[in-house]
């Protein structure tokens, strides 16, 4: 099932986000990520938005892909924004590291190409 235009575009801007955390920490130790406060809140900003475009995507769409864990990204988005002062940065490592080249691959493949320009 190809994403309607709604979805296409969460999807989109779900893969910009974790593209940009990959970048924030790509070729960076976890000892500076804990010691680099503005670091960590790029992250965690664009894990929010990971996590409120998932949201946002349609149960439908949701449903033809449960390989992707839509849950577990808003549930991080809900932790982010409503018990930030439970956030762990070791588990903000983990995502950053572990889980989001992961989710990059998993996006790259759900949205569609963008159609050449016909004039």
């Amino acid at each position: 099932m190809l994403p309607d235009e709604r979805d296409a575009a969460c999807l989109l801007d779900m893969l910009q986000a974790a593209e940009k955390i990959h970048r924030f920490i790509k070729g960076k130790i976890q000892d500076v990520f804990v010691a680099d406060e503005v670091l960590r809140d790029a992250v965690e900003r664009n894990a929010e938005i990971i996590g409120e475009a998932a949201r946002r995507v349609s149960d439908a769409f949701k449903n033809q892909h449960p390989e992707t864990p839509w849950r577990k990204m808003i549930a991080q988005r809900n932790v982010l924004i409503h018990e930030y002062d439970k956030i762990s940065v070791d588990e903000m490592w983990m995502v950053a590291t572990f889980h989001i080249p992961k989710l990059i691959w998993n996006l790259a493949v759900l949205i569609p190409p963008t159609p050449p320009n016909v004039e």
